[in-house]
């Protein structure tokens, strides 16, 4: 399996992949409402896509707050790192602009996986788009 991740313009075609990519995973696997998912954030976010052998496989975006989100492997691949390498680039990509800290609302099940990437949890569960949700941080040191 070869494994790149690169930033991608989402006002360019990369959006295309991007949306297919988050439409695939939140909408016809977790049942969300794709107007959940669009909203309205994306133009003026830093994505990263990963693309796997030919094919764009993964995808996440951080807004100019630090805010991590919209996360999203396809499950052929999910378990090959390919999750793991997108947050370290948006992580790296936040180091470099000079942020201190990351933050993100993981979905439940996803806790440990955050949690392995240095991630810690801060403030009380929510529910967005019906799904459990805690807050994580990671503080980025230079």
């Amino acid at each position: 399996m070869v494994l790149e991740i690169c930033v991608a313009d989402f006002n360019k075609i990369e959006g295309d992949w991007i949306q297919q990519i988050r439409y695939s995973v939140f909408s016809q696997e977790q049942k969300i409402d794709a107007a959940i998912d669009l909203d309205g954030q994306d133009s003026g976010a830093i994505h990263v896509l990963a693309k796997v052998d030919q094919g764009f496989a993964g995808t996440g975006r951080m807004l100019g707050d630090g805010h991590i989100g919209r996360l999203a492997v396809l499950k052929s691949v999910r378990g090959k790192g390919v999750g793991k390498k997108l947050m370290q680039t948006l992580v790296e990509i936040a180091r470099e602009r000079g942020m201190e800290r990351v933050f993100l609302g993981a979905q439940e099940h996803a806790v440990g996986f955050y949690d392995k990437l240095g991630f810690i949890e801060y403030g009380s569960p929510h529910v967005e788009a019906g799904i459990l949700h805690v807050n994580m941080e990671k503080m980025i040191y230079p």
